[in-house]
């Protein structure tokens, strides 16, 4: 009990500082909007931090589980820190450019791949095997929390001093949650010490495990999917639509968003207090259709700002149900020994995807589906019946495909055997 109270205080701190991290980035699109009045440029920034993360993901296992876990957590988020420090120095001097940000944020993408697993590792080491779904509820929550709240004080603290002031903002926080996890949290660990061996091994030992527990690694194989539909709209395409379904209204846009955060909080709270569903991974992919079905296709079919706002709340709400079962399994059936290899091949391929989702999605949206949608053929003037017409039609189709192949995706999954045997 004493080891979760001190969890509470490091999540608390963790927290303020991922509070600071957001307020930046939404500061950062800002900025590199404004210069550039570019989306592309936009999901560039993305990008280039997803991708490093995953290339990196795939090797770090072994780093983890052979060195302490706090270490790896203080290096890293010291990393990220000196990124913001520097687009601030850089900022100061007139020097920032949109592709300086696209490195700062490879680098942060690069040490969050070794900060991620370190921290699930850590986590199991602090908390009780019948707590991890409360605790992924908190987290749910924490998450959603700064998604509701991170736009709005970006936003006003941008007005008051620009980029510089949310920047130093984010380091005050870095400096919080640095100086709590330094001098007050104790992580307990038995430090695997082995020979060296390559960084491929690591890997090789991650994906040796999975071969052996097949149900985890069809899990992460089918939520690599489901991500793909999930970043192919909501990264990209949902603002968007959004804006040109509402001729332009910022206010709506930031209604919907608000929805967004508000369901995965009320998520987060359901899960963090309810008990352990005995049927986990049943759970995980009820939810990933419950998730598509009423998210997506609301999304599709509305045409005002309530049925946006609705399905946004739809589709949030399971969210952290699919994570708190998703970690329950894996702590319960990975020996924390290998938990950073399995942990860090798990974020390397559940993510693998979302790069590609993510510049497919506007893609298509700008060169196939809203073409489609104002070539006047028969198909489309059928789908205008469900999702209306005018602009914004041909990203709302898009939301209605995502629907469909998200929904097909999870509940064929629900009847794969060696999932259905995670239940037990």
């Amino acid at each position: 009990m004493e080891n979760f109270k001190k969890y509470i205080i490091l999540w608390i701190s963790q927290s303020i500082s991922q509070l600071g991290s957001s307020m930046t980035a939404f500061a950062l699109v800002l900025w590199a909007y404004d210069r550039s009045h570019s989306a592309l440029s936009v999901s560039m920034l993305s990008f280039c931090n997803y991708v490093p993360y995953i290339l990196v993901s795939m090797f770090v296992g072994t780093f983890i589980d052979r060195h302490k876990k706090k270490t790896v957590m203080l290096v890293s988020d010291s990393a990220a820190a000196v990124g913001s420090l520097v687009v601030l120095l850089l900022f100061v001097t007139k020097h920032l450019s949109v592709w300086n940000i696209y490195i700062v944020n490879a680098v942060i993408g690069i040490t969050t791949a070794f900060q991620q697993p370190a921290s699930a590792v850590a986590v199991g080491k602090f908390v009780p095997k019948d707590k991890i779904s409360n605790v992924s509820g908190m987290n749910s929550f924490s998450g959603n929390l700064i998604v509701v709240f991170s736009p709005m004080l970006a936003a006003a603290l941008f007005a008051i001093g620009g980029l510089p002031l949310i920047l130093v903002v984010d380091l005050a926080s870095f400096m919080t949650a640095f100086c709590v996890l330094l001098f007050l949290i104790h992580i307990p660990e038995e430090i695997e010490k082995k020979n060296y061996t390559s960084p491929f091994a690591g890997a090789a030992e991650g994906f040796s495990f999975l071969k052996k527990e097949r149900g985890i690694l069809y899990i992460m194989l089918t939520m690599a999917m489901i991500n793909f539909f999930s970043r192919l709209t909501y990264e990209n395409i949902l603002s968007p639509m959004i804006l040109a379904r509402s001729a332009g209204n910022s206010m709506v846009l930031g209604i919907v968003n608000a929805c967004m955060g508000i369901g995965g909080i009320v998520g987060g709270i359901i899960v963090s207090v309810k008990k352990e569903s005995r049927y986990k991974a049943s759970a995980i992919y009820v939810s990933a259709a419950l998730s598509f079905l009423f998210g997506d296709l609301v999304m599709a079919a509305g045409r005002n700002v309530f049925w946006w706002s609705a399905a946004a709340v739809f589709a949030s709400i399971p969210i952290p149900f699919i994570m708190a079962n998703q970690n329950t399994i894996l702590y319960r059936k990975v020996p924390e020994s290998m938990q950073g290899r399995v942990f860090a091949v798990r974020n390397a391929v559940q993510y693998s995807t979302i790069p590609v989702g993510i510049i497919l999605g506007g893609y298509l949206a700008d060169y196939v589906f809203e073409p489609f949608m104002h070539g006047g053929n028969g198909f489309a003037v059928l789908l205008e019946k469900i999702v209306g017409q005018g602009a914004g039609s041909g990203m709302a189709v898009m939301f209605l495909c995502t629907g469909i192949c998200g929904f097909a995706v999870s509940i064929m999954s629900c009847f794969n055997c060696e999932i259905r045997k995670l239940n037990d």
